[in-house]
C-alpha cells in the first residue's frame, strides 16, 4: 500500500463531528473529506444545512440541542473520535455545552477559531454597555450586532446621544428583538448580510441612505466582521467592534485549515505532541 493509501486510511478510522454554520464550515467539511476523514455535521437550521448539499458525510444533524444529554447521546451514537467546534465566535452557550460533553464522554475537543481583523484598540469594546461612553452625540449609528443584542445596544447608544438604526436577519425572532429595541419603520432594514448584486452593496446603500458615521458589529472575524471593515474604509465610517470572547480554557485552538489537518494527523498517528482531551 503507498504512503498516501496509508495515510488516507488511517484517517479513515477518524469520525470528526463538525458544529458550524455556513461560513467556514463547508470550506473545513470539503479539506477533511479531501484528507480521507470520515465527517459529519452539525447544524442549527434547514437554510445551514444546503450549504453541504452533495457532500459525502457520516451524517447531518439539524437543529439544536435542546440541552446536554441529548448532545451526549448523538456523540455517543455517532461513534465520534473527534468533534470540532467551528461555530460563531459569540454562540457561547453550545460551546460550553461542547466543552462539557466531550470531557464527559472523553473526546478530544478541537476549536476552529477565525481570524482577527484589524481594529484600533480605542475602537474594540469589552460590552456593548460600554456604548455609552463613546463620543456619539448627535452621529448616526448603524447596530450590525446580533438580535439578542440590540436592545442593550440600542440603549446604550441612545444614552451616548446618538441616532440609532439597525439591520437585522429576516427572521421573525431578529424582528421581533428590534421591536424590543424600539427599532422599527425607517430606522430598520431587514436583510440577509451579502446580498445583492455585489458583496456590500446594499449594506453600502443603507449608510448612504442613513447618512451613517458609525456602525458597531463585531470582532466575528468572519465575512460579515471582514465586510463591515472594508465598507467603513471606503466610506469614512467610524467602525465599533464588539471584542469577541476569549476562547473556552482548556481547549486547543487552530487558526487555519493546515494547522487543523495538523492536529487530526497527530490524532490518527499517536502525536508527538498529544491532543488535548476537552475539559
Amino acid at each position: 500500500m503507498s504512503a498516501i493509501l496509508m495515510h488516507r486510511w488511517r484517517n479513515r478510522q477518524n469520525h470528526v463531528l463538525v458544529f458550524a454554520g455556513t461560513g467556514e464550515g463547508p470550506g473545513i467539511v470539503r479539506t477533511l473529506l479531501e484528507s480521507g476523514h470520515r465527517v459529519s455535521i452539525s447544524v442549527v437550521s434547514a437554510a445551514a444545512a444546503r450549504a453541504y448539499a452533495g457532500m459525502h458525510l457520516d451524517d447531518l444533524h439539524v437543529g439544536p440541542f435542546p440541552s446536554q444529554d441529548p448532545l451526549e447521546q448523538h456523540l455517543a451514537a455517532r461513534g465520534v473520535t473527534l468533534v470540532l467546534d467551528a461555530t460563531h465566535p459569540f454562540a457561547l452557550q453550545i460551546s460550553a455545552q461542547l466543552q462539557l460533553a466531550c470531557s464527559r464522554c472523553n473526546l478530544p475537543l478541537l476549536r476552529f477559531e477565525r481570524p482577527d481583523h484589524a481594529v484600533s484598540d480605542e475602537s474594540l469594546l469589552a460590552t456593548v454597555s460600554d456604548l455609552s461612553d463613546c463620543a456619539l452625540a448627535g452621529h448616526h449609528l448603524l447596530l450590525a450586532v446580533g438580535a439578542r443584542q440590540l436592545a442593550a445596544a440600542a440603549t446604550a447608544a441612545r444614552l451616548a446621544g446618538a441616532l440609532v438604526h439597525a439591520r437585522v436577519l429576516s427572521t421573525p425572532e431578529a424582528i421581533r428583538q428590534a421591536g424590543l429595541a424600539g427599532l422599527c419603520g425607517e430606522r430598520l432594514a431587514v436583510l440577509r448580510p451579502g446580498t445583492g448584486d455585489r458583496t456590500g452593496g446594499v449594506e453600502a446603500a443603507l449608510c448612504r441612505r442613513w447618512q451613517i458615521s458609525d456602525v458597531l458589529c463585531r470582532q466575528s472575524g468572519g465575512a460579515a466582521d471582514q465586510l463591515w471593515s472594508d465598507l467603513a474604509r471606503r466610506q469614512s465610517i467610524r467602525l465599533w467592534k464588539l471584542k469577541r470572547p476569549n476562547p473556552m480554557p482548556g481547549v486547543d485552538v487552530v487558526y487555519s485549515l493546515n494547522q487543523l489537518c495538523r492536529q487530526l494527523d497527530a490524532h490518527v498517528n499517536g502525536p508527538e505532541s498529544g491532543p488535548h482531551h476537552g475539559g
